[in-house]
């Protein structure tokens, strides 16, 4: 690996947002046809240093070379004119659009004279059905984005960074929403662009992937470089006790809870799709912690919304405290004292151009409401203030916007929106998606003060050392079907997983 040349060097890069020094002199130096790991706690700069790089940010200091040549890039076009691609944390496809269009928006193969130029479909077909097979990715180049699943939507933007040709990829969070197989089909791919002499820039919170696919480790901490490994001298321990900078044997907090009466009872819950979930039943206990465990397409997601009246249903009961109840709608659900964190926080859960405060106390806003129809602003910045000072939430004020978080941050402020509420029946899902160690641990301690506090919480999780780490019981699905519950403190992952692949006749 060492004889690989330098690529790609970043000096001396520095970044600053009001009140938070993003990027403190960073240097870091890519070799070609390898995988350059980047790692950190959320806030340590990562995303934000490949910013900079793909033009999104401008920094305030540092250079950048490639192949030796300083080059400046002002913009994401800049970036890709200079062969830098970028697969983003956050996906923002073009949701009425179909796949075709979404790679090769901004570049389409256009066929005519002069002013008479028109978009050529059957180029752009032949072009994204040629890729995918390269890829060996089964999608259809016609089928509209907006209906596609998070996975299929993730490796879209992965043909679509590698479909520039370039020099560098980045590839931030890449593998948060794929399936085992489609993992294993991104490292071939990786693979395949490392004999090509291609650069990849690899971000992930996930320590086995690291490990597996990495030829060096970079690791931040607090916007500047800690120091680079070659990967092969790395374990998990190092990493983690290198971002974090101290030891963090205990990956979670002890458990004091202890459930008690059931508080939620649910029977025979079936969706009015056709292809969702069907014949659910379960109680949750108070202070209890279920998990729902399975693989993509278990319908885990579409079970909570309908718990949450975001789903229709064409058949089942709901019953709170043994009382049966109706729940339509999300203010039905409310209003029964249910809270809902949704797994996609970027799309589904944060407000960004609005402020920490704005996203506090949202849910609760007709409270702060006065006779005259106007708001109590002093009461909602002591309830604002006084929330993310509970939950130890990092930011320079309340009204920073909140997209300048961290996605750790992000995640305790719509945990306080929703404490706010005073909800007893919590419904978490994929509660620590994207989110690195540090906070993990810190997500965990607040859900398990929850459930010493006597609140009922289930929570959806993709990780398996999670789920066995934080549930009480683990209820697991497979194709819409509940297919058994599991004591937390004895099951075992392989048990777990033999009913995440047990299909119901």
């Amino acid at each position: 690996m060492t004889e690989n040349p330098i690529l790609l060097e970043m000096n001396n890069i520095s970044k600053e947002f009001p009140g938070v020094k993003a990027l403190d002199d960073v240097t870091l130096q890519v070799r070609a046809g390898t995988v350059h790991a980047l790692m950190g706690e959320n806030g340590a700069g990562k995303s934000t240093l490949m910013k900079c790089l793909f033009g999104i940010y401008k920094p305030d200091s540092g250079e950048i070379f490639l192949n030796g040549t300083k080059v400046n890039i002002n913009n994401s076009k800049d970036a890709i004119n200079n062969g830098i691609s970028m697969i983003h944390q956050e996906l923002h496809p073009v949701p009425h659009r179909n796949v075709m269009e979404n790679i090769w928006l901004g570049r389409f193969p256009v066929k005519g004279i002069g002013p008479f130029k028109f978009i050529d479909e059957a180029k752009m077909y032949k072009d994204t059905e040629q890729l995918f097979k390269e890829l060996e990715m089964d999608i259809n180049p016609t089928a509209q984005v907006g209906r596609m699943s998070v996975s299929k939507i993730q490796s879209i933007e992965i043909a679509k960074a590698v479909s520039f040709n370039a020099k560098v990829i980045v590839m931030d969070e890449p593998t948060s929403s794929l399936t085992g197989n489609e993992v294993e089909q991104l490292f071939k791919i990786i693979r395949d662009l490392k004999k090509r002499g291609v650069a990849i820039i690899y971000i992930s919170h996930k320590m086995e992937e690291i490990l597996e696919i990495s030829d060096e480790v970079t690791i931040m901490r607090d916007g500047r470089k800690i120091g680079t490994w070659p990967a092969s001298e790395m374990t998990t321990d190092m990493i983690i006790s290198k971002m974090v900078g101290r030891d963090l044997s205990q990956r979670f907090p002890e458990r004091g809870n202890v459930p008690g009466d059931v508080v939620l009872k649910v029977e025979g819950l079936t969706s009015q799709l056709p292809k969702s979930f069907k014949n659910i039943s379960f109680e949750l206990r108070q202070g209890e912690v279920l998990g729902i465990g399975g693989l993509v397409g278990a319908q885990r997601t579409e079970l909570i919304e309908a718990l949450f009246g975001l789903r229709s249903l064409a058949s089942g009961k709901f019953y709170i405290k043994g009382k049966e109840v109706k729940i339509k709608t999300p203010i039905d659900a409310k209003k029964l004292k249910m809270a809902l964190l949704t797994e996609e926080r970027r799309v589904t859960g944060i407000f960004p151009v609005l402020s920490v405060l704005e996203n506090t106390v949202i849910a609760k806003q007709a409270k702060y409401e006065t006779r005259y129809l106007l708001l109590n602003d002093a009461l909602r910045k002591a309830d604002a203030t006084q929330s993310i000072q509970k939950l130890r939430v990092k930011t320079p004020s309340i009204k920073t916007q909140i997209k300048n978080l961290s996605g750790g941050n992000q995640q305790k402020v719509l945990l306080a929106r929703w404490l706010l509420t005073e909800p007893e029946i919590l419904l978490l899902d994929e509660p620590t998606r994207g989110i690195d160690v540090g906070a993990k641990f810190e997500i965990y301690a607040i859900i398990t003060e929850l459930a010493k506090q006597g609140k009922s919480i289930i929570m959806i999780s993709s990780e398996m050392p999670e789920l066995l780490g934080m549930s009480d019981r683990i209820m697991v699905m497979c194709e819409g079907r509940l297919t058994g519950i599991v004591d937390g403190k004895n099951a075992t992952e392989e048990e777990i997983m033999r009913l995440a692949t047990r299909r119901m006749v």
